[in-house]
């Protein structure tokens, strides 16, 4: 099997745990295959483009860029105890829905979208892995869809879906400090 030349492994993160196993493997397949790894965090305002746009505030914006700036950073961290020098990835943060931004940028048919599948259990699917089924069905590109990793199933149904975001560092520190 010769390694192919064309197309990049595209990968979505969010912080979550299946998105960091999704990153993992991107990262295994890109090595492999010997493709340009792309990562993606894709992110929106607090109440959605339509309350930005009734309330526009270029300092919360400046604020939630910088925060998925952040959060992407950690991810690598988390996932990997840092950037993989082999490949190198690309990061990109931007603004966006998750599904639509990932099928823009994997636009090319020898690209690899990998995505989180996300909580199987019925509740759950309701809710999270909506990106993944959105990818799914409108990809033009292959898609693998990661399970979720085995660890989820031993952390307490409250912490499975929460990304943790640097907001929570800051309310904990003043917690502290006013107590």
């Amino acid at each position: 099997m010769t390694p192919r030349s064309q197309g990049s492994v595209i990968v979505g993160v969010s912080g979550s745990l299946s998105s960091l196993e999704a990153l993992r493997i991107a990262a295994r397949e890109a090595r492999t295959s010997q493709r340009p790894l792309v990562v993606v965090l894709a992110w929106s305002p607090p109440g959605g483009e339509f309350a930005q746009r009734r309330a526009t505030s270029t300092t919360l914006v400046r604020l939630c860029e910088r925060e998925a700036k952040a959060r992407l950073a950690r991810c690598f961290d988390e996932a990997m105890g840092g950037p993989p020098t082999d490949p190198v990835p690309l990061p990109f943060v931007v603004r966006g829905r998750p599904g639509p931004v990932l099928l823009e940028i994997a636009d090319d048919c020898e690209d690899l979208l990998v995505v989180g599948a996300g909580e199987r259990r019925w509740p759950y699917r309701l809710v999270h892995g909506a990106t993944a089924r959105f990818c799914l069905a409108r990809a033009r590109c292959h898609v693998l869809a990661v399970p979720p990793p085995p660890l989820l199933d031993s952390l307490p149904r409250s912490a499975r879906h929460r990304v943790p975001y640097l907001f929570d560092e800051a309310e904990r520190n003043e917690k502290a400090r006013s107590l």
